[in-house]
């Protein structure tokens, strides 16, 4: 089987995206779009054909202006979708100014086409609009977002929460996969610090975090910061790392006690895609035996952290009390490191959960 993967504007290897290249190219042919800032050629590696897209983003232009400059870059990945031979398309998202035709085109073609929801589009697309552009937006969005679950056979969803709402909200029913942000792999936790690690970029509104910080930091914790040298927390004593490699990072993740996991990718704490999400460092921290901190609104997560006993739910508007749950949880710590033990297998990417995802497209 031939399968076309649109990875759109995530890059070459965009943990998510390349992992089910990789999977699905192990067997079958693949051939991959995805996005680069460098001139770089196509090639042809195993059973792997990379068609890179150049693109230059612009951070400072408007929303507006940024669709306008995407046109071209969206016809060329239409051409490929119209002109490559494949039996599968698998979309890891959508083309901003041409949201539906690679779904139509395919499907015109008799392929068989899923997509990869691991955002939850109606939100997120253009998501720095507000007020009232905002709700026009988001009817434009879910408008043209059940066209294209519709043209879709099957789909696949970062958590359970996330495709029941979407699902749900869309009144559509599909054969589905829910394919989470599994760990590369596991480490055992070394000696412990009294610390809390924050790992990856920072987002913003964590100005609650930040008192919670300075306060667990007053009673004994140190605060540090992996993979990024950053000015945010500037007024909170903290050490940091510049970038690491994986396994690195992994092996420095271990040693911490807890990892917070809070963040918003707008000033919007109701914000659904971040509410469903699963990040990779959810799953990264687990799979490294360290607990987690997480925010009640991050409806997955807590659900899971609770019912598992593998970290800590706070408040970020009640300093008091998150600093006093913290602190009880370190004092019954060991409870929480077995139940971490006991549940890290379900954290980590498994040739059985490969297998199960790969027999999902090709069956």
């Amino acid at each position: 089987m031939k399968i076309l993967v649109v990875g759109y504007m995530h890059p070459k290897y965009d943990k998510r995206v390349f992992r089910t290249v990789k999977a699905l190219s192990k067997n079958n042919e693949v051939i991959y779009q995805y996005w680069t800032n460098q001139h770089e050629k196509g090639y042809i590696e195993r059973n792997i054909k990379y068609i890179p897209i150049y693109y230059v983003k612009n951070i400072h232009d408007n929303p507006m202006k940024k669709l306008r400059r995407r046109r071209s870059l969206d016809k060329d990945i239409k051409d490929i979708v119209k002109n490559e031979e494949y039996d599968v398309l698998y979309m890891h998202h959508f083309l901003a100014s041409r949201p539906v035709a690679p779904f139509k085109e395919a499907k015109k073609r008799g392929k068989q086409v899923f997509f990869d929801i691991h955002e939850y589009h109606p939100e997120n697309f253009l998501n720095s609009l507000e007020g009232f552009t905002k709700k026009i937006k988001e009817a434009i969005v879910w408008n043209f977002f059940k066209k294209q679950i519709n043209y879709s056979d099957k789909l696949v969803f970062v958590s359970e929460d996330m495709k029941k709402d979407i699902l749900k909200s869309l009144g559509i029913e599909k054969d589905y996969f829910v394919l989470k942000n599994y760990a590369k792999n596991s480490v055992d936790s070394k000696r412990k610090k009294k610390s809390i690690a924050f790992v990856g970029g920072v987002n913003r509104n964590l100005d609650d975090e930040k008192e919670i910080l300075k306060e667990l930091i007053n009673r004994g914790f140190e605060f540090n910061i992996i993979g990024m040298e950053t000015d945010y927390f500037k007024e909170i004593d903290h050490n940091a790392t510049s970038f690491l490699p994986y396994e690195e990072m992994m092996e420095r993740l271990s040693e911490e006690a807890f990892s917070l996991i809070s963040f918003n990718t707008v000033n919007s704490r109701s914000y659904k895609n971040d509410v469903f999400s699963l990040p990779n460092k959810y799953y990264d921290s687990i799979a490294a035996e360290t607990p987690v901190i997480v925010r009640n609104s991050f409806v997955s997560m807590a659900k899971e952290v609770e019912e598992k006993n593998i970290g800590v739910v706070i408040d970020p508007n009640d300093v008091k009390g998150s600093v006093q749950k913290i602190e009880n949880a370190y004092e019954n710590y060991e409870e929480m490191m077995e139940n971490i033990k006991k549940y890290k297998h379900e954290f980590v990417w498994t040739e059985e959960i490969e297998k199960d995802f790969v027999d999902f497209v090709v069956d």
